[in-house]
């Protein structure tokens, strides 16, 4: 086997020589044995959506054909190929979201899911216009859960928390026909479109784009987030660490990866269980050690303190260890590849959803309904596994830092709360956020979301560009593997702010937070959009207005296109670190990066070299300051 140098993660190298060592193959094998992907594919020119294809479109003229066998051009090619992979990603959002709607449906007093955070329901409840005068706080939560599920498919209307938008962007929506629908009947009405004999005027195509990515954001995404919180408990910020130290040698070792937070507090209160914490010990442990992955290791950490063991790229080195029993998975972002890894060492994987059974899985079916139980089951298989780990394989990296993590939108509230020190009215806002950016002591925000992908240097782009923005007072919120790769840098710490301009340290100082904030998983983007749509609202603007961009710099998944549509199309800019499908077609490109800030009021930015793109990120920053006198 070979590997490329990774160089930027001494972790991951000596974790790739032992998997050399140990016959195991990895992600970085596998790259080397595809040798160059399809320049076809690369550049979005290839068309295989009915059987005359696949149809392959030359992105020189002159050169091969310049028309599929349809006659569809490399405009339309490209431009349904985006479309079908937003409806990809805000399916996968959205989908979870009904997940978590239908758990909070059947919530009660005495069930395996109880309403943790009434407050946060009766606010919803208000804003839906659900009475709650003398009613029970479950039939309330039930009613909530029946308008959510309504919102995948309903038959007329738009979706509710469209209304949550500044007044200037619901205005440019509604004059472009954006304003997203039921989710379901956006998704569906991608895949008509640009079935065979459809749309293929690639204007038209992006619109009904568009229009499906805020079902993800504004719809799917935001209410996954909104009932999460109902069931699970708002985030606050609380202690953790990351990397793949926090694996425990003398320790049942559970690998918790995927996305479904109903699946991943059941596995906590299981792994919380006295019987069986006293099972693993009359196994010969220490106790049961319950690590993350992915966004599942994100919902645990925000709410209960259990440790990273690391993002998207680092779930094969994580087995490669030889000390993990079990590798629990749900849904997304799963290596099919991890069974076979498995094999090597003595770990079980353990396949939960059958949304995503895996094919050389222990299959063991999560039912709702039996929820504790299901997962009680599944911790003792990794329990009962702990005796036939092969020491001989173990190796664990000591490697791993301190984090703070949990901050929702409510808690980065109460921390500037602490702050206000003058009239009433300044409790419970943004203001204190909006008077920092406005003053200049800070010079606007960035979001940094997003994968890895083997295509960069994992973690570099996510690293090199979170250092450079709080080094220039800009603020970072993070979310998904991007908010992991932040955490294991040491980078969501109060000691962070020494890497801080002298703005941004000041803040830190006053409000006692860290310069890049942990908002949760990749569907908790939502909460980015609340925040600076608050900030708008205060200062009667547009989000589009705003020092504020979006960056995903290692995406790689449908999820993430989705997304960056999504923050786009809600009016802020949003830096690609890897260029996505569609350059096989001029137009399409420009209209992503050029004319639609006509449309919007934002465009993509497409920048693959990380200090080039925290260049333009502050040159994009500092034109939205000038245009308000700051």
């Amino acid at each position: 086997m070979s590997h490329e140098v990774l160089e930027f993660d001494v972790i991951s190298d000596r974790l790739i020589e032992k998997a050399e060592r140990d016959g195991a193959e990895t992600m970085w094998d596998r790259k080397v044995a595809m040798k160059a992907p399809c320049g076809f594919g690369e550049k979005g020119v290839c068309c295989r959506h009915c059987s005359m294809g696949p149809c392959r479109i030359s992105p020189v003229a002159g050169k091969g054909a310049q028309r599929g066998l349809c006659g569809a051009t490399a405009d339309t090619i490209v431009a349904r190929n985006f479309a079908r992979t937003v409806a990809g990603g805000a399916a996968a959002h959205s989908d979870h979201g009904r997940d978590i709607a239908h758990v909070l449906y059947m919530a009660s007093e005495d069930g395996n899911y109880k309403v943790k955070d009434v407050g946060k329901l009766m606010n919803l409840a208000a804003e839906w216009g659900v009475e709650t005068d003398g009613r029970d706080t479950y039939d309330i939560a039930r009613e909530v859960a029946e308008i959510a599920l309504m919102e995948f498919g309903k038959p007329f209307g738009t979706l509710r928390f469209l209304e949550r938008a500044p007044e200037p962007r619901k205005e440019i929506w509604k004059e472009l026909g954006l304003e997203a629908r039921a989710i379901d009947k956006e998704i569906a009405t991608i895949m008509h479109s640009t079935h065979i004999g459809c749309a293929s005027d690639p204007e038209s195509i992006l619109e009904m784009t568009m229009r499906a990515s805020l079902a993800d954001g504004w719809g799917g995404s935001m209410i996954g987030t909104e009932l999460s919180d109902i069931l699970y408990g708002t985030p606050t910020a609380r202690g953790t660490e990351a990397n793949l130290g926090v694996i425990e040698e003398n320790m049942v070792n559970i690998l918790l990866h995927g996305h479904d937070p109903s699946f991943s507090e059941m596995v906590v209160l299981a792994a919380e269980d006295p019987e069986l914490i006293q099972m693993a010990k009359d196994a010969g442990a220490e106790g049961i050690n319950l690590v993350g992955m992915c966004c599942t290791g994100n919902e645990v950490t925000m709410r209960h303190g259990v440790r990273i063991a690391g993002n998207f790229y680092q779930q094969e080195l994580a087995v490669i260890t030889g000390a993990i029993e079990a590798v629990i998975v749900d849904v997304q972002c799963i290596f099919p590849a991890l069974a076979k890894l498995a094999d090597c060492y003595h770990t079980k994987f353990i396949s939960t959803s059958p949304k995503a059974k895996i094919d050389g899985s222990i299959y063991i079916e999560f039912n709702e309904e039996h929820a504790l139980e299901t997962t009680k089951k599944i911790v003792k298989e990794a329990i009962e596994n702990y005796k036939n780990r092969d020491r001989s394989k173990v190796y664990i990296p000591q490697e791993k830092n301190k984090a703070v993590v949990g901050y929702s939108v409510e808690t980065i509230i109460q921390h500037l709360d602490k702050v206000v020190n003058s009239h009433v009215d300044e409790f419970n806002t943004v203001k204190p956020l909006a008077d920092v950016i406005w003053a200049g002591v800070i010079r606007g925000a960035a979001g940094v979301v997003g994968c890895n992908n083997p295509k960069v240097k994992h973690d570099k782009s996510h690293i090199t560009i979170i250092k450079e923005l709080i080094k220039n007072d800009i603020i970072v919120v993070v979310t998904g593997c991007a908010a992991q790769a932040a955490a294991k840098a040491g980078l969501l710490t109060m000691e962070a702010k020494e890497l801080c301009g002298r703005g941004l340290k000041e803040v830190c100082e006053r409000v006692g937070i860290p310069p890049v904030l942990h908002m949760g998983s990749c569907v908790d983007i939502s909460r980015i959009l609340d925040l600076v749509s608050r900030v708008a609202k205060l200062k009667g603007l547009d989000n589009s207005d705003l020092p504020v961009v979006g960056v995903a710099p290692e995406w790689m998944s449908e999820k993430a296109v989705a997304i960056g549509t999504y923050v786009v199309t809600s009016g802020i800019d949003t830096f690609l670190g890897v260029t996505p499908q569609v350059t096989g077609s001029e137009r399409f490109t420009d209209m992503l990066t050029n004319t639609i800030e006509d449309k919007v009021g934002a465009k993509f930015f497409f920048e693959e070299d990380p200090n080039a793109c925290v260049e333009k990120i502050i040159d994009r920053i500092e034109e939205k300051r000038a245009k308000l006198g700051i």
